[in-house]
């Protein structure tokens, strides 16, 4: 029997989370009874045996690994932990995983990286170009260069982790996507993002410290006319290649 795909959320609000879960299958062509979903901000984060699954999936969070470990709410501090084990195991074993924007924080801190406001982004579209490690990796391969993507957010990975290899960079932002290893993937942008995603994501985070709450109209106008398929497509190639078929 086929393994299913570990789809982790840790965004506290039903809608965000709903919203990038159903974005997360759509553009990766993904059937619900492929995946385990698992809301870890929403009780322990529990023990994960790599074993029962093909690959993970992690998504983006309002939580922010920069901020001051006291001022942590008690369940950050839980996941930050949480995905530590995890990590430990996973980057041992070279397990297929994709970071999206706090994942690629969360394996960027674990892999001794700092991680602060230096290059944050606003949320909107840009344009992140390859490296030729990135031109050759198979997640990448033939995609234009540059590609537009959608991103937004507060905190990054300052500096490339020592072990890991760059495949997509930007002058906002130079670590936009990195390789660990053969199999483990971190992005700074939202390869599931689109415009009505971004919309619920605008419509809940306002108050939140990505934006000024006033301009989140106007976000929702700017963001309405971009695409992103090529960023889709990273998500879908990702899924391509670890789905196991019976």
């Amino acid at each position: 029997m086929s393994k299913p795909f570990l789809i982790i959320q840790l965004r506290p609000e039903d809608a965000t989370a709903d919203s990038e879960f159903d974005k997360i299958l759509h553009y990766g062509e993904l059937e619900k009874e492929e995946v385990v979903r698992l809301r870890v901000e929403t009780s322990d984060f529990p023990e994960i045996h790599l074993d029962h699954y093909t690959a993970i999936i992690v998504g983006g969070s309002p939580f922010d690994i920069s901020t001051p470990a006291a001022a942590k709410p008690p369940i950050q501090q839980v996941i930050e932990e949480g995905f530590k084990l995890l990590f430990e195991d996973l980057v041992r074993l070279d397990f297929p995983f994709l970071g999206c924007c706090s994942g690629s924080g969360l394996l960027g801190n674990f892999l001794g990286a700092p991680v602060t406001r230096k290059y944050a982004e606003p949320v909107g579209a840009v344009e992140v170009s390859l490296t030729e490690a990135g031109r050759e990796d198979p997640l990448l391969a033939d995609l234009p260069d540059p590609f537009r993507v959608l991103t937004g957010h507060k905190e990054a990975v300052d500096v490339l982790p020592g072990e890991a290899v760059l495949l997509a960079s930007n002058s906002q932002c130079p670590v936009q996507m990195f390789r660990v290893r053969k199999n483990i993937y971190a992005t700074q942008f939202h390869p599931e993002g689109d415009p009505e995603g971004f919309t619920v994501r605008i419509n809940v985070y306002k108050n939140h410290g990505y934006f000024p709450s006033e301009s989140a109209q106007r976000l929702i106008e700017t963001v309405a006319h971009e695409h992103t398929p090529d960023a889709h497509r990273i998500l879908q190639r990702f899924v391509q290649r670890y789905r196991q078929t019976d």
